[in-house]
């Protein structure tokens, strides 16, 4: 551990760019918590699966909020769209705005969908919540929806997610 990391991640055990990989790949990739506990395992480090359930937990929803800063700007004309994800066991409501051009404000419902199914549904509203907004906030990115972040560009997505949280000057 660091001691003079950012704030928000004072008191990790583990460093900063770890934290972020893990929260990172599971929000970008259809991988469950165990397949990445046993991708840290095969680079040395021994991170327990509930440890990244509860990273994506804190950090998936400080990822979305720091990248709404940095969000293209839609256009006025835009339309709401609705869907269904279980939660807990009951079926709840997942809305999303669109606009003319195809640019989602909001969850984009395919995605998410496929995501939520890959983590095996949700079991609080509140970590539905949290990983949704995570999940929307790496499809943003990867979509090209960030100013300065062009649309593929790997290297430059992951200097853009390390910068938001402070770790690059």
């Amino acid at each position: 551990m660091r001691k003079n990391g950012p704030a928000v991640f004072k008191g990790r055990h583990f460093q900063e760019e770890v934290i972020l990989l893990c929260v990172c790949w599971y929000l970008r990739y259809s991988l469950s918590f165990r397949d990445l506990e046993k991708m840290m395992t095969e680079r040395g480090l021994s991170v327990d699966h509930s440890t990244i359930a509860r990273w994506v937990l804190r950090y998936a929803p400080l990822l979305q909020t720091r990248m709404r800063r940095h969000l293209r700007h839609p256009n006025r004309s835009w339309r709401v769209d609705e869907t269904y994800v279980r939660v807990a066991g009951r079926w709840t409501y997942l809305y999303r705005a669109v606009d003319s051009e195809g640019n989602t404000i909001e969850q984009d419902h395919r995605f998410i969908k496929k995501r939520i199914m890959a983590s095996q549904w949700f079991r609080s509203i509140e970590g539905a919540l949290h990983t949704i907004q995570g999940y929307e906030a790496m499809h943003m990115l990867r979509k090209g929806q960030i100013r300065w972040v062009k649309r593929g560009d790997i290297i430059g997505q992951v200097r853009f997610v390390n910068q938001v949280f402070g770790l690059t000057a």
